[in-house]
Parts: C-alpha cells; structure tokens; sequence
C-alpha cells in the first residue's frame, strides 16, 4: 500500500490546486474522505476548540495533537497535512516533533515561527523567534524524518509583525534551510499573495482563514496564482456550531425535533459512515459476541 507521504507528494506534483478541508476529529475525516476529497488539514486552531473548548492561544502540549493527529490519519485514510505549531521548543524538541507525527501516519506538518506560546495566524499579538532560531529548526526537522516523502511545510507569521518585505525574506531563508513547502501567513491582497508562488522554487501554501484579513477567493482563483496546496481550516467546524445551534434552539423552543429531523444525516447513514457493518461482519467473523461487545443507543 502506498504511503500518504508519496501519495501526497504525487498529488503536488501534477500540478492541480489540493484542497484540503479542515477537520478537528475522526469522524469528520471520514466526512471528507467519503466525499471525494484526496487530502484534508487537522486544523490546530479546530483542535484546540474541540479537545479543550478553548481558543488557539498555545495550550496544546505536543502529545495532545500528535494523538488527534493519529486519529484522524487513521480514519480518513487519505493523506494529512497537519499543525504543528512552532515544534514545541527549541531544534531538539522539533526533531521529537517531527518523529511523532511521522509515526502518527500524517503526510505533512507545518512549522511556524513564533514565539511560545504561539497563538492563531488570523490573531493580533503575536510575537516571532529570530529567523536564525527558525533556520535551525528547520533544518533539524530535515535531519529528523525517516522517510523523505514526508513533507515540511515552513510557515511565516512576519506580515502582521515586521511587515510584507520582513515575511518574504523569512520565507527565502527557510526554504533555503530545507522547506519543501512555504506558508507565508496573513497576506492582505491578491498581488502580495501572487508573489510568493512566484518567487519560491517550493510549492506554496493557501491559507483561507475565514477571518476576513486574507483575500476570499475561489479555488480557481488560488490556482491561477500558483499555489499547490489551499486549506479550509475552520469552516467545517463553524458549520458545525450552526447545524448544532439549529436542533438545540428548535428542542428548547418546541419540545419537538420533528422540523429538523429531515435536515440531519440519517441512522444508516451515520452508521454507515463509522463502519458499523464493516465492524459488524468482523465480529461474526471472530466470534464476538454481540451481547458482549454493546448496543446503540
């Protein structure tokens, strides 16, 4: 069987946009998988929101997404391209990092230049590590994976920092150190973004935030630019958040479910989705008792 890695390697090099919606758990995954997409982002920002409730201000230790990671590797069984952070320290810990994910399944990771603890790209505060600092924990992710599929994607927080001239000159670094992928975060207009494709020998990463500072284009406009790779990172969960408030608003008001029962996925539909009877036929094979093993509720 094929590695995500080389698979995901492949997919850059024919030269069609990827796109790569976020995804925060494992079933998600496996929405997007079922609906024909060939890759997805575990999204840190979704992460944090779904495993603590809490906003994407650095308080999820390495093991914390390196697990989630797995989890939606796992399920999604298409390749992942997936956050992480600044590394979780200084070269060594980034080697430690780049390890974990590599054994997680992940395809891909992102590596930003932040100070810890690192907040969200679209949040104001941030603060930057010395771009020689990123030099050597770029350079140590490079010496630390096992297979050279796996891909390094080099992210820059820069713009909103030292401003435009300071981002792109972070990036060539970077990419000089060994990236094979450059993210530059933030970027307000359409010819600041068309730059950077341009201007690297890397494929280059999209970012749509949703947060109304990077330019809403289409995914025929993002690949006009000359970009590889565009993520979706918190759509999916927003709609989530919607779809949810709809059923406990219409319950609390009503009493009933019956206006929304036609608008939700349906009960073979969800099993179906999570594998029931792939899991199902399992059992019988194995001998395991249905008693034993539960019931749906």
């Amino acid at each position: 069987m094929e590695r995500a890695t080389t698979r995901l390697r492949k997919l850059i090099a024919n030269s069609k946009l990827i796109l790569a919606p976020g995804v925060a758990d494992a079933m998600t995954a496996r929405v997007v998988a079922k609906e024909g997409f060939e890759a997805l982002y575990m999204t840190g920002s979704g992460t944090a929101a779904v495993r603590l409730g809490l906003p994407d201000i650095g308080l999820l230790t390495m093991t914390e997404m390196v697990d989630n990671a797995e989890r939606i590797a796992d399920a999604a069984e298409i390749p992942l391209i997936a956050d992480a952070d600044t590394g979780y320290g200084n070269p060594l810990n980034v080697m430690r990092t780049v390890r974990a994910y590599e054994r997680a399944g992940v395809a891909a990771i992102h590596l930003e230049d932040q100070q810890w603890p690192k907040r969200c790209g679209h949040l104001a505060g941030k603060t930057l590590v010395p771009v020689e600092e990123m030099v050597s924990k770029i350079k140590a992710a490079v010496d630390a994976r096992h297979d050279a599929d796996f891909m390094l994607i080099a992210r820059t927080d820069a713009y909103s920092v030292e401003g435009y001239d300071a981002a792109m000159d972070r990036a060539a670094q970077y990419v000089e150190a060994g990236a094979d992928m450059i993210f530059v975060e933030e970027l307000r207009t359409v010819e600041q973004l068309a730059e950077v494709p341009r201007r690297f020998s890397v494929p280059a990463l999209y970012n749509m935030g949703g947060s109304g500072k990077t330019p809403f284009l289409t995914a025929d406009e993002i690949e006009k630019l000359g970009f590889s790779v565009v993520i979706y990172p918190n759509f999916i969960m927003r709609a989530a958040i919607s779809a949810v408030q709809d059923v406990l608003r219409e319950l609390k008001s009503t009493g009933s479910l019956e206006k929304v029962f036609a608008k939700i996925s349906g009960y073979d539909e969800r099993h179906n989705l999570l594998r029931l009877p792939e899991m199902m036929e399992l059992q019988e094979r194995y001998g395991v008792s249905v008693a034993r093993s539960g019931k749906d509720s």
